[in-house]
């Protein structure tokens, strides 16, 4: 029962009272306990309010620091993003959202964000508006007519320009890749379109730029 409804219902009680009764100290009273009543409710409700107002913030500021988190890189990851920057040339702030999504989507898949990382390399050099005569789009040239499942029916294909986008439908091509064929080899072979290449050379190439950025984690770790 709301606080209103009570207060009204105490008022209704206390108009019948006065209405049996002439005797002016019973009316009095009777005043006097409708007041008192309606004071406590209302206190009671604002002290509720004023305790779900607390809880909104409070929820509303937990929100605020786990967004917070998920679009800070970690430390391992900025050496990596500040050592791509200086060996293709791209910006450090142009990379900052790629990246970020690199590490959560890694993180959701299970997958290492370094094999993430490399696969962009290999695939666009970095360049978020690479576009092949295939018709892959953006940092790992996802290629629409394959994906529109991922993607979305709705949605227009130049929604693969955006980094973070991007990063996120390439990690599910990979991770349906993992699923169907259950290794990584095999994945990273089907996300080439080239499952049945016998020398593997796209996972080599991949893996390749894969251990190359292990050891720039090292070294810097080391220095």
């Amino acid at each position: 029962m709301t606080h209103a409804t009570r207060i009204t219902g105490l008022a209704a009680s206390a108009g019948r009272l006065l209405a049996r009764t002439a005797h002016g100290s019973v009316m009095l009273m009777s005043l006097f306990a409708i007041l008192f009543a309606a004071a406590y409710y209302m206190q009671a409700g604002a002290q509720e309010a004023r305790a779900e107002r607390a809880e909104a913030v409070s929820l509303a500021v937990a929100e605020a620091e786990r967004e917070a988190e998920a679009m800070r890189l970690s430390s391992e990851m900025e050496r990596v993003r500040d050592w791509v920057a200086k060996r293709y040339r791209v910006s450090s702030d142009a990379l900052e959202p790629a990246f970020v999504e690199v590490e959560n989507s890694a993180r959701e898949a299970e997958l290492d964000p370094l094999l993430i990382v490399a696969m962009i390399a290999v695939e666009s050099s970095f360049n978020a508006q690479a576009k092949s005569h295939a018709g892959a789009l953006g940092l790992m040239q996802v290629i629409p007519r394959w994906h529109m499942d991922k993607i979305g029916h709705d949605n227009d294909h130049t929604v693969l320009f955006d980094p973070r986008f991007n990063v996120q439908i390439g990690t599910l091509v990979l991770l349906e890749g993992l699923q169907r064929y259950g290794s990584l080899e095999a994945a990273l072979q089907y996300y080439n379109g080239a499952r049945h290449d016998p020398e593997k050379r796209y996972t080599k190439r991949v893996l390749s730029v894969k251990r190359q950025l292990q050891q720039v984690l090292a070294s810097s770790s080391g220095a």
